[in-house]
């Protein structure tokens, strides 16, 4: 077991199986050195989008929610990246991005600290290699009314 799947298992993360693209697009691109995992939302382990995860924060979603939303948006990147990788995670050698896309009411303005439910995971799990760039944004709609969704670039060996 490498390092990264230790960390997992030490938090208490199972990786659920990666979602399939619910559209005309691959959930995961390597280029070079490079891998680009397109947009997560934040299904459970069962593969399910929770109540409790859907519609806009600031409206139906409240801070601790939306928190919880954005780690499994990031916990779904790491089961895309773990696919694409073969199963061997440990060849993450730098979480260079995260995109996150908030689906938010208007006067909601605490997107930065809903993102960090993301943000926070990869740095549990993947430690300095998981301090990254990050952009997040207010969105009016996320695909099945999701309250979070999560993109990723890493580097990898």
């Amino acid at each position: 077991m490498n390092a990264v799947d230790t960390k997992l298992a030490e938090l208490g993360i199972t990786l659920p199986t990666p979602a399939a693209p619910i559209a005309n697009y691959v959930p995961y691109v390597i280029s070079g050195n490079l891998l680009v995992i397109s947009g997560q939302l934040c299904f459970g382990l069962d593969g399910k989008l929770a109540d409790a995860h859907k519609g806009k924060l600031g409206g139906e979603i409240f801070n601790e929610a939306g928190l919880e939303a954005a780690r499994l948006c990031a916990i779904n990147v790491l089961a895309q990246a773990k696919a694409a990788l073969g199963g061997d995670l440990s060849r993450i050698t730098r979480c260079v991005r995260l995109g996150g896309f908030i689906n938010a009411a208007p006067h909601f303005a605490a997107l930065p600290a809903i993102m960090n439910g993301a943000s926070d995971l990869m740095v549990e799990v993947l430690g300095d290699k998981g301090r990254h760039a990050r952009s997040t944004i207010g969105v009016a709609q996320l695909p099945a009314d999701a309250a979070v969704e999560v993109e990723a670039m890493f580097e990898i060996a």
